[in-house]
């Protein structure tokens, strides 16, 4: 015969909780939840029945999020960078992002310039707004190139001379940097073959922490042997005045 009894419900605990209790969980509003779940930066709940239910994918991101938001990164930057999984961008690029946030303002009282300079600066294309970085504020980075500047001007530098230094730096980095950038997201002008360039790019992003500052050692020491090439060649030239 037949056993035609409707199993029992099962006892056994889900493993996801409500978005209030995921809310308890990570500290912050369920008003929050729901924006960050509109804007794309937290997957969607699973429905359980007549419930939505968060796990611990949930608590993970929430956490990634709170600790990106605390080293200064605004809500799309973090998006972004969430959407590409690419952690080691994130530690290798982006290492230095946090700390100390300041204004504009405040950047500008604490580095000892003036207004104008500053205003200058940020024409000239060097001091650029912190979302252009993915930033939702300025940082010490930003506040040592202002001190630098004013460090300069005292030494006897002009302002429109300094504006020019800053303009020429900058536009030399972008270019440098838009070649580098291209290296590694389409491969540049290197006849790479597919499977090539793919295993270049994996190897890139799960090494930019420890790639980003042997790079920039790389700048260093062409920065600094350039100029001493080309200066030792203007006086060869006779083409630096004569300093009593």
């Amino acid at each position: 015969m037949t056993d035609t009894t409707p199993p029992a419900p099962s006892t056994a605990p889900h493993a996801g909780v409500r978005i209030d209790d995921l809310a308890r969980q990570a500290g912050l509003t369920v008003g929050t939840i729901r924006y960050y779940q509109r804007e794309g930066l937290l997957p969607a709940a699973e429905r359980c029945g007549r419930a939505n239910l968060y796990g611990p994918e949930h608590v993970e991101r929430l956490e990634r999020i709170k600790e990106l938001q605390a080293r200064r990164f605004s809500l799309a930057a973090i998006k972004a960078l969430l959407a590409e999984q690419r952690e080691g961008l994130v530690e290798g690029i982006f290492a230095d992002v946090g700390g100390r946030a300041y204004t504009l303002e405040e950047l500008i009282e604490r580095s000892g310039i003036d207004t104008e300079l500053a205003d200058a600066l940020r024409a000239s294309a060097l001091l650029r707004e912190p979302g252009e970085y993915g930033r939702d504020a300025y940082d010490a980075e930003d506040l040592d190139l202002l001190r630098s500047m004013a460090e300069l001007h005292a030494l006897g530098m002009p302002l429109h001379a300094l504006v020019e230094l800053g303009r020429i730096y900058a536009g030399g980095i972008e270019a440098t940097q838009l070649e580098i950038i291209d290296l590694f997201t389409t491969g540049g002008s290197i006849p790479w073959s597919d499977h090539e360039l793919v295993d270049f790019q994996d190897t890139a992003g799960r090494a930019a922490i420890e790639i980003v500052p042997k790079a920039r050692k790389i700048v260093d020491y062409l920065h600094h042997r350039t100029i001493q090439r080309l200066t030792l060649g203007a006086i060869e030239r006779g083409a630096l005045p004569q300093v009593d």
